[in-house]
């Protein structure tokens, strides 16, 4: 089969669906790949990175016309119209919203599938548009908070004086947020952070940031992950946390936004409550805006000089790395739907990703698609069930057979001593009745030292590795090869006992003494 990738036609738009790297990886799982010349320019990949992998150059009817076309951005009914009747569409779209889009794929017996509706499970983490989208956004929007704003996100120390930290205010720690979070850390910046549900703290906690709670405002812990809707006490305990935190803030980043859909969380007044010169990026302007005073696709600057950064196409500008982790997922869906590699499709409708994201299939509407059963909140830990207590036969029968089981040892034992007393050279009773002692003593000694008196114990092990370390070298000059082997074995292990035996000591030492 052949897999075509178009040019976008939305203007500006500078992504593209397949980079190198991910056309080489499609032809991996045999595929021919057509790129519509130019199409990766404004991404920084020319037509010939992608000659270099074995993906062929065509014209934008070439690639429409392909059996499975790979698309950043949904086609127009027009350009659906341009799709072979039974091709394959690998697109974001919104076909709740765009109903006549429904309409044009059905009238091409088009296969679609809606990559934004990609549930959110484990196994399909690494085809997540959604996710790898808000990551970028997150980023960017940093990025355009710190351009915006007039001064350093982190603070310096320099002859001329010093000068403070900014403070940002984060809304949201979903994967925008997240990732806004850990960019502006990166910069310097005190980070503070709210979110709805209540799980996430520790996210936000293990980013470096400032957990910000609001007694009366959280919700329960979430079931599939997203934000629900809240009580009017919920929303009015909320609205005095961002007011408060907003107030106080350089930069505020929102984030809000549930499935295509912003909530509003800073209104008109709290704009008014904020510095000059401060700055609300708002990466929800794409869904109406969490705030009251964006303008969708502008920055604008209030009567108060706070700046508002309504932008839009925050991955777009990142053309590179967007397209490139877009494309990987991209690649990820190929790969579960081609399980041979041999360049045919194989869908599998009992497979939950695969009919999550299938639009149309074959004439027939399959939007949208049977809920996900999945819950995103911890899973109760099992009880395990506690074994019925043994009878006292049963400890009897245990008891007798240890007993048996040690007098059959003790036997052995005796029986060997025997043997290698009776058969062995004189001197080696001699050395026997030490090492039998030696044991006793060192089993005697360790077992009896207290446990607070670890460190001076493990001291005493290292002079006896010092001791067998000693007695190693003393023997490496034999001429037995079997004593020499030995000897060089044990001064071996000994020099590894003593040496971590004395960091260990001083690393118990150490946490006793007190600082300064």
């Amino acid at each position: 089969m052949r897999i075509g990738v178009p040019a976008e036609s939305r203007p500006g738009e500078t992504l593209v669906a397949a980079t190198p790297r991910t056309a080489a990886q499609l032809i991996a799982l045999g595929y021919e790949v057509v790129i519509e010349s130019g199409a990766g320019v404004k991404a920084t990949f020319p037509d010939a990175a992608y000659t270099e992998v074995g993906a062929v150059i065509g014209s934008s009817t070439q690639a429409w016309t392909s059996d499975v076309v790979l698309r950043v951005n949904e086609p127009e009914p027009f350009e659906i119209a341009r799709l072979q009747p039974g091709a394959t569409l690998v697109t974001r779209m919104d076909p709740t919203g765009r109903p006549e889009l429904i309409e044009a794929l059905q009238s091409r017996k088009a296969t679609a599938f809606c990559l934004e509706a990609i549930p959110r499970i484990s196994r399909a983490q690494s085809m997540d548009v959604l996710s790898t989208m808000s990551n970028i956004s997150g980023y960017r929007g940093v990025i355009d908070a710190a351009e915006a704003y007039g001064g350093m996100f982190g603070g310096q120390v320099t002859a001329a004086g010093k000068t403070k930290p900014a403070t940002v205010f984060v809304i949201g720690a979903g994967v925008a947020g997240l990732a806004a979070i850990g960019t502006a850390g990166s910069l310097g910046a005190q980070v503070r952070a709210f979110d709805v549900r209540p799980e996430v703290a520790e996210q936000i906690q293990s980013m470096g940031a400032t957990f910000v709670t609001s007694e009366g405002a959280d919700q329960q812990v979430s079931s599939d992950g997203y934000a629900k809707a809240l009580s009017e006490d919920q929303a009015a305990r909320t609205a005095r946390t961002y007011a408060e935190e907003s107030a106080k803030a350089d930069v505020v980043i929102t984030t809000a936004l549930v499935r295509g859909k912003a909530v509003r969380t800073i209104t008109a007044e709290m704009v008014a409550g904020m510095r000059p010169g401060s700055v609300i990026v708002d990466l929800a302007a794409i869904g109406g805006g969490n705030c009251e005073l964006t303008v969708p696709g502008k920055t604008i600057v209030t009567d108060n000089g706070v700046t508002i950064v309504g932008a839009t196409d925050q991955p777009s500008r990142m053309p590179a790395h967007t397209s490139q982790l877009y494309g990987t997922n991209i690649v990820n869906l190929l790969k579960l739907m081609t399980p041979e590699k041999n360049g045919v499709l194989t869908l599998d409708f009992d497979d939950v990703i695969q009919r999550a994201v299938t639009v149309t299939h074959d004439g027939s509407v399959l939007w949208p698609p049977p809920p996900v059963q999945v819950s995103a909140a911890a899973p109760a830990p099992a009880v395990p069930e506690k074994p019925a207590p043994p009878t006292a036969e049963e400890l009897a029968a245990t008891a007798a057979r240890q007993q048996q089981r040690r007098f059959a040892l003790f036997g052995l034992a005796a029986v060997a001593v025997f043997l290698a007393v009776t058969f062995s050279p004189a001197s080696f009773l001699g050395l026997f009745t030490v090492f039998v002692l030696a044991v006793f003593v060192g089993f005697y000694v360790i077992t009896n030292v207290s446990a607070s008196l670890h460190t001076p114990l493990m001291a005493q092990t290292n002079a006896i590795s010092g001791i067998i370390l000693v007695g190693a070298l003393l023997q490496l000059g034999s001429t037995n090869i079997a004593v020499e082997v030995l000897a060089f074995i044990a001064a071996t292990v000994a020099a590894i006992n003593i040496f971590g035996g004395f960091g260990v000591a001083g690393r118990m030492i150490a946490m006793f003494r007190k600082d300064g």
